[in-house]
């Protein structure tokens, strides 16, 4: 009987593998959502791709790059480190294409390599986003507004770029993927038309009728020297004093990959994003640089951002006043400052993303993985916001110079983001190998594997080891880029090492690596697109 009388005050439950009870007369406990849901459009994914994190280190980081690397430095390291995007991007392609799961790489360490690398990868890649959010983006915001309005507190406008950056990651993914491709539709129009303009004002067509040519390769050179050190020697170190500044451009294009798990369709939109990277480096990267280096003369005192403290840094800005075309200049600034707000929405939502894909994996508190009925990941949108207010503890050491110290920072950590993806996919080209799984049956295969993830693991390897090394030289010890530089370095294995000992867990072997699960969920979601009506329509395909 008493058995029975329990039968009727309980009710036995059967959720995710683990058994409860709910009294019958207590109120239901509140339903907790956890998943992710797939709004971002082709569209979306293909404007993120191309143009979400062009922002301020191609407006104004390029100016310090410029003044230290010169034209033709600057163009060399732009190409070197676009390589190393390239090789990264084609390796995480086709593992995300494969499985475009929540968390990202964070989860395909976990499953390829192993739990600890996966722990070790994800927090730093949340840590590289925070930080970037904290400062880069907000301080460039202060630094750009100051072109206009010099007398009101950067406080005021960092706060102003806060609100928005806030509201759309909280109104959700869909908001987000939409802001960001009017966003980036604004740079990307931009940046083309820079670069057109460039090329006349550098024949002569601008107002003064000045042709440039590549005077300023002649004098002052092609190469700049560096902190005193001259000739050869001097050319190489501020080349490669550069090598962080360059590769923080470039930080943030593996913000497809994040995507892939709230996007419709991945195993068609994923690859065609992957292969529209090539148009942003060529022709936005290399093609402004290229441009930049024929305008402005790398000894030109407005190049450096320490001491101007505004957007009259910006080389662009610097080009088009030289040239006479002064309404310009402001417009300019205006796209930067979008730019700003673009690329701060996005380091909000990849810091989000990431601390959500952590607690997916069990390295960070479940709390982090819920989400609203929409799909918003809440908790970890409003934490990684709350750490955006640390931006205002800076504001007194001149936002141009704590712009580079932050950009350093997120840009190493970035390049250890880098070599983990590598480590990633030559895991998973082993695993391949060893299952006897022929990579032509994928979504997605580069003919160039497994030597374009080798060159990401080695050439992101040598740029986080000689990146700074000049500190190293007699006189030239700099504490500030030892520490922005270097600790961020160590940061990595301390964080692998620390929960290999706590996880007590081994590298998974090739031979029982999981290439089954979610496989097949993807596949039934995948679909072809509809063939296009018009002309108009098949444009539209082929770009976006």
């Amino acid at each position: 009987m008493a058995s029975d009388r329990g039968s009727s005050d309980t009710r036995q439950l059967f959720h995710n593998g683990v058994v409860s009870f709910e009294v019958e007369d207590q109120a239901p406990a509140p339903e907790v959502h956890t998943a992710l849901q797939r709004k971002l459009k082709n569209r979306h994914v293909a404007m993120i791709s191309i143009g979400g994190v062009i922002g301020t280190g191609l407006f104004l980081g390029t100016a310090p790059s410029l003044m230290h690397g010169g034209p033709l430095g600057l163009l060399l390291v732009y190409v070197f480190m676009g390589t190393i995007c390239l090789a990264t991007m084609l390796s995480l392609g086709e593992m995300t294409t494969f499985l475009p799961i929540p968390g990202g790489f964070i989860k395909l360490a976990e499953r390829f390599v192993d739990p600890a690398f996966a722990f070790a990868t994800g927090w730093n890649y949340w840590y590289q986003w925070t930080v970037r959010l904290v400062q880069p983006e907000l301080s460039a915001a202060a630094v750009v507004v100051s072109f206009w309005d010099s007398k009101t507190n950067p406080a005021v406008w960092i706060t102003v770029c806060l609100v928005v950056i806030i509201a759309i990651n909280a109104l959700g993914v869909g908001a987000y993927g939409e802001a960001e491709f009017w966003f980036c539709s604004i740079k990307v129009t931009t940046i083309t038309g820079l670069i057109i303009l460039g090329i006349i004002v550098d024949l002569g067509g601008s107002p003064n009728h000045n042709r440039i040519g590549f005077r300023y390769w002649k004098n002052p050179g092609p190469f700049g020297d560096y902190n005193g050190f001259t000739g050869a020697k001097g050319q190489f170190l501020g080349t490669c004093s550069i090598t962080t500044q360059v590769m923080f451009a470039y930080i943030g294009t593996e913000a497809v990959a994040m995507a892939a798990a709230e996007a419709r369709n991945p195993r068609r939109t994923i690859p065609k994003a992957i292969k529209k990277i090539y148009f942003r480096v060529l022709l936005f990267y290399v093609g402004g640089v290229f441009v930049i280096g024929l305008l402005v003369p790398s000894n030109n005192p407005l190049l450096n951002i320490n001491s101007i403290q505004n957007a009259s840094a910006s080389p662009f800005v610097i080009a088009f006043n030289a040239a006479g075309i002064k309404v310009l200049p402001s417009i300019i600034n205006g796209v930067i400052l979008t730019s700003a707000w673009s690329a701060g929405s996005s380091d909000l939502y990849l810091a989000s993303r990431s601390l959500y894909g952590l607690a997916v994996s069990g390295s960070a508190p479940k709390i982090f993985s819920r989400t609203t009925r929409a799909g918003l990941p809440h908790v970890a949108v409003g934490v990684c916001s709350c750490f955006a207010l640390l931006a205002y503890l800076t504001i007194g050491d001149g936002p141009g110079k704590v712009f580079i110290w932050f950009s350093d920072f997120s840009t190493t950590a970035g390049l250890v983001t880098w070599f983990g993806i590598g480590v990633t996919y030559l895991r998973f080209y082993e695993g391949l190998k060893a299952q006897g799984i022929d990579r032509k049956t994928l979504p997605f295969a580069p003919r160039v594997q497994p030597f374009a993830a080798w060159w990401c693991v080695c050439g992101s390897g040598f740029s986080l080891v000689f990146s700074a090394w000049y500190v190293f030289l007699d006189g030239n010890w700099s504490t500030i880029t030892f520490v922005t530089d270097y600790v961020p370095i160590v940061f990595f294995p301390v964080l692998y090492l620390a929960a290999k000992f706590v996880m007590r867990v081994r590298p998974v072997k090739a031979e029982k690596m999981d290439f089954v699960t979610n496989v097949a969920e993807f596949d039934a979601m995948t679909y072809d697109d509809p063939p296009p009506k018009n002309w108009l329509e098949a444009f539209w395909m082929w770009l976006m």
